[in-house]
């Protein structure tokens, strides 16, 4: 199926593709006293210096909008003088000289209430003057090395911080923020530079900097008081930090609580604030002043391909329903929509979700789900209703693992006839997501493994189900304007014969987030009468090659393959290959795809082709 787009929004008001609606729109900015200009520019060395100039005037920048009157003209003016000045020091450029004039006079001797012709003339000329490097560098109270590799800051040196590099002005503001970071990561969490000299030798072209730090005192956590907690438990959201008074001092652990607090998706803002001294204890107390969401939200979603058709769904989510940010999350959908219209063709899903986070930890959320759906497979029909209750640990932003026990209760239609099981299991999973994005990943890996073992009381069966999938994205050219991403998927089923297995546990290949040009779970294994079951082995593989056209566009190249065998592993005569291209709209919560892909070598009933929509990429 392709992939689904569900846009989240408050009850009240929601926002979809850019377009607010029932909020009241605010009203324009208006000029009294309009003021339009042109602008010459000219650099005396051309480059990355003459870009960082340009791209620091405001009247460059704004020239398509005229000024509020001449004052308005000449603020900007004034401004830039300071602006470009202040680029040109992260050049390395401390010898430059900013000429603004306006109607042929210098913008810095006009008067705010000079009468000025419509539109008027502005020319920046800019000398940029030699290139200087770093001379004598050094930071006075340097915080001494440490052998914990969590406590571990790079050193200034390694920023460009030394004697011969460019003498850029924000290396020495890194250097800075290195020298507190090193003393605040060994509990010093008021350390502060307390002078920086910079001094400037235009004869030699060197810049000598002396960085001054104070570290303070170590400090370890105090309590926390929140503030701004409404209808949420400050308590529980204090306790939700997991940060422990009397512990030493880590910014780590602040970075930390703050995620924890993120998870809890109950917040707009929540924001850290020490105390302005530490306590004659030793302790650092916080203040954590949080702003909450409403309590309710909904979303709406679609998918459409057309092999599967269309599919709708919807949610409503209730948060922090008993004052300790738990949320109940009611989901439905309808699918395999087509036409001519047939309802008994129509997919149907409803279920609900419980979370109760801070479980046991502050890292552990309890969750509790129930569903019921039917829906028609290709190669089979199920109506089902399924019970789950686990728990899931966030080990790092990385790493989370989940664990748990489920119920099924099924009916199947399929080759082997009209089934009925009855299903309880174990499921234990792990992912690893260092991708650096969740909808557009331009690099990082992605693993995900789980294992599900059951005992069928239909059959007297037990069984396992394991599956493992790892994908790896690698970046190429500026903004990353060339991507390759690729995708390794694998199953096995251990149990007894086939026709004694759930056709849900089954594995069928096929689809948009699959083999793309089949049908959703329509690759699976042909018995001796010529009829598709699922089967034990499960085999998938997808390459992409992505590249943005303009900021906005992007085409896309891609081959899929899949395996599906029933009691060997597949061999090279089940593999079935899908291949495509696709374009991508870039957007602000991620890109809107559009891919068409044939099958390869398509067997009787597949598709000559399948176009797939969705939000976000393939994987």
């Amino acid at each position: 199926m392709a992939g689904t787009a569900l846009v989240s929004l408050p009850v009240h008001a929601f926002e979809l593709f850019g377009m607010k609606f029932f909020e009241d729109d605010a009203e324009d900015e208006v000029i009294v006293d309009p003021q339009r200009y042109f602008v010459t520019f000219s650099t005396s060395e051309a480059g990355a210096v003459e870009n960082a100039a340009r791209n620091a005037s405001s009247l460059l920048a704004d020239e398509a909008d005229p000024a509020s009157g001449a004052a308005g003209l000449l603020a900007k003016a004034r401004g830039d003088y300071r602006r470009i000045v202040a680029a040109l020091y992260n050049e390395g450029r401390y010898g430059a000289a900013v000429s603004i004039r306006i109607a042929g006079v210098e913008a810095s001797t006009l008067a705010p209430d000079v009468r000025l012709p419509d539109p008027v003339d502005v020319t920046i000329a800019v000398t940029v003057g030699p290139e200087f490097t770093f001379g004598n560098v050094a930071i006075a109270n340097q915080a001494p090395p440490t052998s914990d590799p969590d406590d571990q800051v790079d050193l200034p040196v390694l920023r460009g911080y030394g004697a011969g590099q460019v003498a850029r002005s924000s290396v020495i503001l890194a250097a800075e923020q290195l020298a507190v970071q090193a003393w605040q990561q060994q509990g010093h969490a008021k350390a502060q530079v307390v002078g920086r000299d910079v001094i400037a030798n235009h004869a030699s072209r060197t810049v000598d900097v002396t960085i001054a730090v104070d570290p303070g005192a170590r400090a370890a956590f105090g309590p926390v008081t929140v503030t701004g907690a409404a209808a949420m438990n400050p308590e529980f959201v204090a306790q939700q930090t997991g940060l422990v008074v009397g512990e030493e001092y880590d910014p780590d652990d602040i970075e930390r609580a703050q995620k924890r607090l993120d998870r809890l998706e109950v917040f707009r803002s929540a924001r850290f604030e020490a105390a302005q001294d530490i306590g004659a204890d030793g302790l650092l107390p916080y203040n954590l002043i949080v702003e909450e969401l409403p309590g309710r939200r909904f979303g709406v979603g679609a998918s459409y391909s057309t092999v599967d058709g269309l599919g709708l769904e919807g949610f409503h989510l209730w948060r922090n329903l008993f004052g300790q940010a738990e949320r109940l999350r009611l989901d439905a959908r309808i699918a395999s929509i087509a036409y001519p219209l047939d309802t008994e063709q129509f997919d149907y899903f409803f279920g609900g979700t419980f979370t109760k986070p801070g479980f046991l930890t502050p890292d552990t959320d309890l969750v509790a789900t129930i569903s019921a759906e039917r829906t028609l497979y290709p190669r089979y029909t199920e109506t089902s209703a399924e019970a789950r209750l686990g728990l899931t640990h966030y080990f790092s932003d990385e790493l989370t693992v989940s664990g748990g026990v489920s119920y099924e209760r099924a009916r199947f239609d399929d080759a082997f006839g009209t089934r009925d099981f009855s299903t309880v299991g174990l499921f234990a999973g792990a992912t690893y997501d260092g991708r650096d994005s969740t909808v557009d990943a331009t690099e990082g890996f992605y693993l995900a493994g789980m294992v599900e073992p059951y005992y069928d009381f239909g059959f007297d069966n037990t069984g396992a189900r394991l599956t493992a999938e790892a994908r790896t994205y690698f970046g190429f050219g500026d903004d990353d304007m060339f991507v390759l991403a690729g995708r390794v998927k694998a199953g096995a089923l251990l149990g007894p014969d086939l026709s004694e297995i759930s056709p849900d546990k089954l594995f069928f290949a096929g689809g948009g987030g699959s083999v793309r040009g089949y049908a959703f779970k329509s690759i699976g294994v042909e018995n001796a009468e010529g009829q598709v079951t699922g089967g034990r082995y499960l085999l998938e593989a997808s390459l992409e090659a992505r590249a943005k056209v303009t900021q906005d566009i992007g085409v896309v190249g891609f081959l899929d393959g899949g395996y599906v065998a029933a009691d060997t592993f597949p061999g090279l005569e089940d593999l079935r290959l899908g291949a495509g291209v696709g374009v991508r709209y870039y957007t602000g919560f991620g890109p809107l795809r559009l891919d068409v892909a044939v099958p390869l070598n398509k067997r009787d009933g597949d598709p000559d082709y399948a176009i797939y929509a969705g939000i976000g990429q393939a994987f």
